[in-house]
């Protein structure tokens, strides 16, 4: 079967370093942190007090007042990314085929928020939980509301897969397209775990930094004193069209998602198989997926989470995929400045791709301090500092608890 080529016609964002896709990257190519001290709630008897939010965020601006009370937090996020991809993509949904759009979403936990709240009000203050209670917490909803607001009736679903949610959901919208399911698909993802349950659970893991002296530079991707993930949140969504279709109708191309790769560590619930294994995988099998060489790549935006083990995993990974080319590609952890996004991190971090393909810089990977000597040094890390280059090939990894990869690949076009 031949495939149709998926091109990305449209980009919205709302995330720790901005509402809006030009505050987004300025930020990220500057090495901004979005980190700061926990304001969606009182976090003092937290062990960690600080994260990466969504800074004056106003959802009245994507939906009417009386709706926001039934949207959790990440459908509002999903909402207000959404907004924005499609204005950027300039399509007119009045005279677009409903039939022929579809939307896969992702998202790793969904209404956590809700579900904290409906549950602590149930015990403390009233017998019974809300009507909106359901409905406002599974992690599908977001989608679901997204094809009702703009009556697009294709393929509909939600990707939950941990860390990897986003990247799986991209994936699988490039194929609806790609086999003719779907001539247009909004993909994308959303999180808001920023709240007492998502904070105090990835505590009691042991996951996430607990530098509270100093936030912004708490993620440390691949230093030697990196002690875990800082939380965030967000969204990023897309509008992916079949090639020929978006440029008979002269729409601005960003780039062609080109292919994608998914595979399993079949190691442990929450740590990376410590040779790669699984990330070996994903990125091999994305390349093939794409019709690719290793040595075709310009840019890796790694899973680089901050994590003890996880950042040592990753290097030994790529090294194994791309052999003598690895030195030669740029490398940078964009969790350094928007945290991790869990569900939503595969979204922001395409995003980051595809901006650096469309402007020629690779962003930074900020906070390192200290050489890490289980790192290989070698490697390109692009540490603290923005550069120039052209990119042409970028591929995006993310690695989720119960050992999902997904690897997304994005080409110049």
């Amino acid at each position: 079967m031949e495939f149709k080529r998926v091109v990305i016609t449209g980009v919205g964002t709302v995330n720790p370093l901005g509402n809006s896709v030009d505050e987004f990257w300025n930020n990220l190519k500057h090495g901004v942190s979005g980190a700061g001290p926990i304001t969606h709630f009182d976090a003092s008897l937290q062990k960690t007090q600080f994260a990466c939010e969504v800074k004056s965020f106003d959802a009245t601006q994507f939906m009417e007042r009386k709706e926001i009370r039934k949207y959790d937090l990440y459908t509002q996020y999903a909402f207000a990314s959404v907004d924005g991809a499609i204005k950027d993509s300039s399509l007119n949904i009045e005279e677009v085929d409903g039939d022929r759009i579809g939307v896969i979403w992702g998202a790793g936990i969904g209404g956590l928020q809700t579900f904290f709240e409906e549950s602590r009000a149930y015990k403390e203050e009233r017998p019974r939980f809300s009507p909106y209670f359901i409905p406002k917490m599974i992690a599908n909803i977001a989608g679901g509301l997204l094809s009702i607001k703009y009556g697009f009736r294709g393929p509909n679903y939600t990707t939950v897969s941990a860390c990897a949610s986003a990247s799986h959901a991209m994936i699988d919208a490039m194929n609806m397209i790609r086999m003719g399911k779907a001539d247009i698909m909004l993909t994308g993802g959303s999180e808001a775990g920023v709240n007492e349950a998502g904070m105090a659970g990835f505590n009691s893991m042991r996951a996430i930094s607990t530098r509270n002296d100093d936030p912004k530079t708490a993620s440390r991707p691949f230093d030697k004193d990196r002690d875990g993930f800082v939380m965030g949140e967000g969204s990023a969504a897309f509008i992916l069209e079949e090639y020929e279709s978006a440029k008979n109708r002269g729409a601005k191309i960003y780039a062609e998602l080109a292919g994608g790769g998914m595979s399993a560590d079949a190691f442990h619930m929450t740590a990376p198989d410590p040779e790669g294994r699984g990330a070996n995988l994903v990125m091999k099998w994305a390349l093939e997926d794409a019709g690719l060489k290793p040595e075709d790549v310009d840019y890796i935006n790694v899973h680089g989470t901050s994590t003890p083990l996880g950042d040592i995993a990753e290097p030994k990974a790529i090294v194994k995929t791309f052999g003598e080319h690895a030195y030669k590609l740029s490398i940078s952890a964009t969790k350094s400045m928007t945290g991790h996004l869990l569900g939503a991190a595969g979204a922001v971090e395409g995003l980051a791709c595809i901006l650096a393909i469309n402007n020629g810089i690779i962003p930074p990977t900020i906070n390192h301090f200290t050489d890490d000597p289980e790192i290989d040094e070698k490697l390109d890390f692009t540490f603290n500092t923005a550069k120039k280059r052209e990119v042409n090939i970028a591929i995006s990894n993310t690695f989720g608890f119960g050992g999902h990869n997904a690897t997304v690949v994005f080409k110049k076009l």
